[in-house]
């Protein structure tokens, strides 16, 4: 059996670069079936969701080529011929096989889903998918555990999102940017990699306005072409690395650390006396920092609460509790 063994008493220090961000490719990996045309990305993480999602998108006949993916971590597309039918197995396995529907749709007007694998966290319904797709003119109907879908064709809407999902919000991006007309996204995820997946779709040729807020407006376009993009750095993992610096006291530089995404992050660790400064793409965490809990002009204590983006992300909340044990000073 592998085991992790750990010694402690060491500051972590250096120099490191984060992964790609994991949820940012997985959209971006069924984002590939929209367009004929090579598609190229670049700093895919080489981890094992990824790697089943590439098996799943050569089983349905998209050409993949992974050659340079843990050596460059850079892998091409070219789906000139797609088949509507995921594989079930492999697609049981990870939950970002659902997102194929939306394109699949777009491009052929079938598709057939599974039931989608994946981290069992929580309530992973996905109504808000099927909310999306319908009003968007999709049947869906229920055959067994999977999901039969057809549309002649998509066609804009004005949709109301019934909660922020990421990836119900990233379903609907999908199927929206070949849909006719323009559709409306309300009450629309924010997150860093929504984000990422819809500057990614606008350099294929899609119209998408509104990145980052919670009304997003995309005019359907005939087709997308194709292209490269580089996905961006893993936030969460970033977070971690501030966290973990601070606590062990040593100098750490995160290079590519999207600093404009880590500003509420940054600013939850500045409560516990956590210096972290932006210099260009990098955050430095300073070495040797004395960890103070900064009370408010008042004296009162300090809140660390975690919610929807760009809210402090609930992700981070172990790490940031770990350098509160380390701060002097009290934090609700």
């Amino acid at each position: 059996m592998e085991r992790l063994i750990v010694e402690g008493g060491y500051p972590l220090e250096g120099e490191i670069t984060p992964a790609g961000n994991k949820n940012s490719a997985q959209p971006m990996l069924a984002a590939c079936l929209l367009t004929d045309e090579p598609i190229t990305l670049r700093n895919m993480p080489n981890i094992a969701d990824i790697r089943t999602l590439l098996d799943i998108l050569a089983a349905m006949g998209v050409e993949v080529d992974a050659s340079a993916l843990a050596t460059e971590h850079v892998v091409t597309f070219q789906a000139r011929e797609v088949d509507g039918q995921p594989d079930q197995d492999l697609g049981s396995r990870v939950r970002g096989s659902l997102l194929m529907a939306g394109p699949l749709l777009a491009r052929t007007g079938f598709a057939v889903v599974g039931q989608p694998g994946g981290d069992a966290i929580g309530r992973r319904r996905i109504d808000t998918h099927l909310l999306a797709l319908r009003a968007l003119g999709a049947q869906v109907e229920i055959e067994g555990d999977q999901y039969v879908m057809r549309a002649d064709r998509l066609r804009g809407a004005d949709i109301f999102l019934d909660e922020a999902s990421v990836t119900g919000t990233e379903q609907a991006i999908l199927a929206s940017v070949l849909a006719d007309g323009q559709t409306i996204i309300h009450n629309a995820a924010s997150e860093p990699h929504v984000q990422d997946l819809c500057r990614m779709l606008n350099t294929l040729g899609a119209h998408i306005e509104g990145i980052g807020a919670n009304t997003i407006r995309i005019c359907g376009v005939a087709a997308l072409h194709g292209g490269e993009h580089t996905i961006m750095s893993d936030h969460m993992e970033v977070g971690s690395f501030i966290g973990l610096a601070a606590v062990t006291g040593g100098e750490l530089r995160i290079h590519k650390a999207v600093p404009e995404q880590m500003r509420m992050t940054c600013l939850v660790f500045s409560k516990l006396g956590v210096e972290a400064r932006v210099e260009g793409e990098d955050i430095v965490v300073p070495g040797g920092q004395d960890l103070r809990v900064a009370y408010d002009t008042h004296g009162a204590v300090p809140k660390i609460d975690d919610g929807i983006w760009p809210a402090f992300p609930s992700d981070l909340m172990s790490i940031a509790l770990v350098t509160a044990t380390q701060a002097e000073g009290t934090v609700l």
